[in-house]
């Protein structure tokens, strides 16, 4: 079904001219913002990331000057980030203990990072309690598509992890690193 016969069906669903007249205005509104943002920057978002300022948020949070975070991030607990860093769609980012991120930083869509978990509470049947790390990622660092990294982890200045990488080891400034779980490459081999 197109969106204009979808529309027609929601349309003929409502119960009152007025609710009519909103929904119309709606998805006018929303057509008019999908079409501005492909003809300004040639993409195709989804609604909230139409409705939403990624600079905003990111000083809504008080993240660094320049940063910006998509809305489809998920954010927990005390994260801090530094300035001019990039986080893009669909990534988590748990601070629940602690998460630092530095500035000039890109952390690719889906990365997940972490800064506790719930493996001995889990295999306790919950008598145990979830454990807590801090995790601090340096200035001027790539994280790849799909990275996760384990809480606790310390990583460098100046780092790449390469796509679908788990990061379960720290990573000293000036490394890069791929895998699951990571190596660190030694010469780009």
């Amino acid at each position: 079904m197109n969106s204009s016969a979808l529309l027609k069906k929601i349309l003929e669903t409502c119960e009152s001219i007025i609710d009519r007249v909103y929904l119309t205005n709606f998805i006018g509104i929303f057509k008019a913002l999908r079409d501005s943002k492909r003809k300004e920057y040639d993409r195709c978002l989804p609604l909230a990331e139409l409705l939403t300022d990624r600079w905003e948020k990111a000083e809504y949070l008080g993240f660094g000057t320049g940063t910006s975070i998509y809305d489809s991030v998920i954010v927990l607990g005390d994260v801090t980030v530094g300035e001019n860093t990039w986080i893009g769609p669909n990534v988590m980012l748990d601070g629940s203990g602690g998460l630092k991120i530095g500035s000039h930083c890109s952390i690719s869509a889906g990365a997940q990072i972490y800064s506790h978990d719930t493996v001995k509470w889990a295999v306790s049947g919950g008598s145990a309690p979830y454990e807590y790390g801090e995790t601090s990622i340096g200035d001027n660092c790539y994280i790849g598509p799909n990275v996760v990294i384990q809480k606790g982890v310390v990583i460098g200045d100046r780092v790449v992890i390469g796509a679908n990488g788990f990061v379960n080891i720290d990573l000293p400034s000036d490394s890069k690193a791929v895998g699951n779980p990571v190596r660190i490459l030694k010469d780009g081999k």
